[in-house]
């Protein structure tokens, strides 16, 4: 619902659009398109390694606003939808080559746009935004290295053989990607810090409602 860089002091904040984080937050959404056309086409490797490419510069951005006091408005909205683009252009493209069974893609799908909506409504209605944690950005990368497994869909590795479900890649029987497991683990990661971004918005929202009520006296 923020951006990583969300802990800076508030007079740092600026209302420039061209800066470096925000030129790269761009170009990283540029990409996308490009990687859903390689990926359709069957051009795995370069796929990936453009995925691998936009997904892991989501790191460079908030260390360049940081380092170089170039935090903007339009970054903290532009950064986290970039990463949610990201992530759902992989799922719903993973899920059209067949490599990604659907409630994965639904599970990441509702959260992303719950984080998306609900960060829009708490910044219109109340403004207040709530930062990112980092066990938040844990989840993000393992879900995007676990997305870059399957996307390469090399080596597989046997599955566990637990149970005959053909919607649980790796734990029924049939061999799978690594990367699935990174995006078991990514799962259950993001679920939590979902959990937690719900509670500290609904202590943001009253806490600002607290202070309107204390400034109309």
């Amino acid at each position: 619902m923020g951006r990583k860089d969300e802990g800076c002091a508030a007079d740092q904040v600026s209302d420039r659009i061209f800066t470096v984080p925000n030129v790269i937050s761009f170009i990283r959404l540029c990409l996308v398109p490009i990687f859903l056309v390689l990926l359709f086409n069957g051009y795995n490797i370069v796929a990936t390694l453009l995925y691998a490419l936009a997904a892991g510069t989501d790191w460079i951005d908030g260390q360049i606003a940081r380092r170089t006091n170039t935090v903007s408005r339009l970054g903290q909205l532009l950064d986290p939808a970039v990463d949610r683009i990201l992530m759902i252009a992989g799922v719903c493209g993973l899920f059209l080559v067949g490599r990604l069974p659907l409630w994965i893609i639904l599970v990441v799908l509702v959260r992303d746009l719950l984080l998306l909506v609900g960060g829009a409504v708490l910044l219109k209605r109340f403004h207040v935004r709530v930062a990112v944690i980092f066990p938040g950005k844990v989840a993000t990368t393992f879900l995007f290295v676990g997305f870059a497994g399957l996307l390469l869909n090399w080596p597989l590795v046997p599955g566990l053989g637990l149970v005959d479900a053909a919607w649980l890649p790796g734990l029924n029987a049939l061999p799978c990607s690594w990367g699935i497991w990174f995006v078991y683990a990514g799962l259950a990661l993001a679920l939590a810090t979902t959990a937690y971004y719900i509670a500290a918005a609904l202590r943001n929202v009253r806490a600002a409602r607290a202070v309107q009520a204390e400034s109309v006296r």
